[in-house]
């Protein structure tokens, strides 16, 4: 008799897209810097799409991305909450473990099988 092993939890978001704008760069209260990216993803047949993607501690060069450019971004999802105006908000975003263009091909490989390396094992179980 086997047993599959479930994995726990796995939150796993893949973007191949391009930068709707310039990259902003933002400075946290806590002391962190995180770097804001909008991804616009197309899948053939469908509507554009815009994903908002944060980037914590981000290597200085991305900050210096220019609209237009087609990334690669690995990492997770989530939805966080925060008041405005009086009002709960939320919104909900890929929080990015690893931003490549996809013209570092190389790169953009060996990012992927990082991301996909959890999920792999897991279902080897």
């Amino acid at each position: 008799m086997s047993t599959t092993t479930i994995p726990t939890g796995i939150n796993l978001a893949v973007l191949v897209g391009t930068l709707s704008r310039p990259p902003e760069l933002r400075s946290l209260p806590s002391g962190d810097v995180v770097l804001a990216l909008e991804l616009t993803v197309r899948i053939d047949g469908s509507p554009t799409e815009s994903v908002p993607v944060s980037w914590f501690d981000p290597p200085p060069s991305a900050a210096g991305w220019d609209a237009g450019e087609q990334l690669l971004v690995t990492g997770r999802t989530r939805r966080r909450f925060f008041r405005a105006g009086g009002a709960t908000q939320s919104r909900t975003e890929v929080v990015a473990s690893a931003a490549i263009p996809v013209r570092r091909a190389a790169a953009a490989r060996k990012a992927l099988r990082i991301a996909i390396d959890p999920v792999q094992r897991a279902a080897a179980g």
